[in-house]
């Protein structure tokens, strides 16, 4: 096997071919014939030595030497595309590329955190992708962003972490749930226990808010029962506002809704869950010069960002 010959060209088209599902959609997506991108990866695979596609449902399918290539290629391009930038950076300073990963209950202050940032430095260019909690980790380990925004910190050692602010999770119900109005009427906390008597509204397994709904049932001593599962936090919370249970939930995301009285936050023992924005990065990877800049913004500033519904770190917790 020789890896002399093997050209990028060639890398693109493999990995084209496997994300379109067929020769004809990389043909169309590549602007090129179907019998060229073949060419080229009967090439590709005469120089590896090895199949690299097949034939499967619902199309080609990289076999365990193709998903090798594929996964070179993309960190080849990463390091290419970071290279570019860092040459930018030196030909022009205040310039580049930064791309932010987000877990979705960042969402509601990142935008606003970014636009600061475009603010103060104009020349930099700036992208924002949104994901779940394990969607950002891949990003970022697969250097598909240069940074992530995430509330629980990443057990890999090879990420260096920074906390931003503080991030709350508290239990929202209707404003008509049978626990707000008996709480209005007592005045009284309820327990963990009681409240998660009730239907629960949870989030998707490898989603922050979920990890963290988990750690309740087992404190309050009982196996995870959950209504329904769902995959975003407004979702959940029209569910809630529509009676149909109760939902752990970031207190970032709900400011609006509780302002309004469409929401309650139920006075729960241990709650809210106290945890801190992290603005987290690969230590292996070369830190840009534009990510270095968002990085100190983010820990300067973002916490000015962050909503507000007036909360305080529970001393049961």
């Amino acid at each position: 096997m020789t890896m002399k010959d093997v050209t990028r060209r060639q890398l693109r088209f493999l990995t084209e071919v496997v994300r379109s599902g067929s020769l004809a959609g990389a043909a169309e997506q590549l602007h090129l014939t179907a019998p060229a991108i073949a060419q080229q990866v009967r090439l590709l695979e005469r120089s590896i030595g090895l199949p690299l596609i097949e034939r499967g449902p619902g199309g080609q399918h990289p076999t365990e030497a193709g998903r090798l290539l594929m996964e070179a290629s993309i960190r080849i391009e990463a390091e290419l595309a970071l290279c570019a930038e860092e040459l930018e950076t030196l030909r022009s300073a205040g310039t580049g590329h930064v791309t932010l990963g987000a877990v979705s209950t960042a969402k509601y202050f990142a935008p606003f955190v970014l636009a600061a940032f475009q603010r103060a430095h104009p020349g930099i260019r700036i992208a924002l992708r949104i994901g779940n909690r394990d969607e950002v980790l891949s990003w970022l380990e697969n250097f598909e962003v240069d940074l992530v925004v995430m509330g629980r910190p990443p057990v890999d050692s090879d990420m260096q972490t920074e906390a931003f602010g503080k991030h709350p999770y508290v239990i929202i119900a209707a404003p008509d749930h049978p626990l707000v109005l008996r709480q209005a009427k007592t005045g009284k906390k309820l327990s963990l226990a009681e409240v998660l008597d009730d239907t629960v509204m949870a989030r998707e397994h490898g989603s922050g808010t979920r990890l963290h709904l988990d750690s309740l049932f087992a404190a309050a001593g009982k196996e995870p029962s959950i209504g329904m599962e769902l995959s975003s936090n407004e979702t959940i919370k029209q569910a809630v506002m529509a009676g149909m249970g109760v939902a752990l939930i970031s207190g970032h995301t709900i400011a609006g809704e509780v302002r309004d009285g469409r929401l309650a936050v139920l006075d729960v023992v241990g709650l809210p869950i106290c945890r801190n924005w992290l603005v987290v990065r690969m230590t292996r990877r070369v830190f840009s010069a534009a990510s270095r800049e968002l990085w100190q913004f983010v820990v300067a500033e973002a916490n000015s960002q962050l909503p507000s519904l007036g909360l305080t770190e529970s001393a049961d917790a």
